[in-house]
């Protein structure tokens, strides 16, 4: 079970993102400042936080900065009546992972949390599990059952990319920036064979699939 840390100066809010959070099976804490949510975090283990801005003594912006000074990667969710692009951008500098605008759509909340998680675990854990296809991090193998393929580095940071947000297209010169460096002097084109390879390397694997998206890039699908 996730333990989910609820901080927001209102009431009724932190109550009701109780209640929300409870019903989809988390573990919820609730503080009412940054400062209470720091002391929180000192006694139980806190896996995200959804998180206000405004707020006394400790606001969101402090709370998050003061966690990422302290190499602190807790997933966070930054949710605000601060609607303004300068706003969200504040939220980003400091640290925040998303940011929505209140009123909260509870449904999407969920969802968000759900990807979050989902990326914290693949940080930490450094693997993707996919049925019986398992990527590791570590040594740039990919294994299933008793096959097992250790790949050219380019080739499974590639692969790994793209399936840690499986459905979210990329561009290539999204990808080329992120694996080859935004300095690299390798054209685009790069990425192209390199998506060939892996295609041809996993064209018996039914677990997924790398699609082309016409005049925008590619994508990974789980098809499990």
């Amino acid at each position: 079970m996730f333990n989910i840390l609820v901080v927001d100066d209102d009431k009724n809010t932190r109550l009701l993102m109780k209640a929300v959070l409870e019903r989809e099976g988390y573990s919820v804490f609730l503080a009412e400042n940054g400062v209470d949510a720091m002391e929180t975090m000192d006694r139980v283990h806190v896996d995200l936080a959804v998180l206000d801005v405004m707020m006394p003594e400790m606001d969101g912006y402090e709370f998050t900065h003061t966690l990422r000074a302290a190499d602190n990667n807790l997933p966070i969710l930054m949710v605000s009546a601060k609607q303004l692009p300068a706003d969200r951008k504040q939220g980003f500098l400091v640290g925040t992972d998303d940011y929505m605008t209140k009123p909260v759509d509870e449904e999407e909340m969920l969802l968000r949390i759900k990807a979050l998680l989902r990326r914290a675990r693949i940080v930490n854990e450094r693997r993707i599990v996919i049925g019986d296809v398992v990527l590791d991090y570590d040594s740039f193998t990919v294994t299933r059952g008793e096959e097992r393929q250790e790949l050219p580095q380019k080739e499974f940071q590639l692969l790994y990319k793209l399936l840690s947000y499986p459905g979210k297209i990329f561009t290539r010169i999204e990808l080329m920036d992120e694996i080859w460096g935004v300095d690299s002097e390798t054209g685009w084109e790069t990425v192209t064979v390199h998506i060939g390879r892996l295609r041809k390397r996993f064209e018996n694997y039914s677990e997924f699939t790398i699609e082309s998206v016409r005049g925008l890039g590619y994508k990974a699908v789980k098809n499990i």
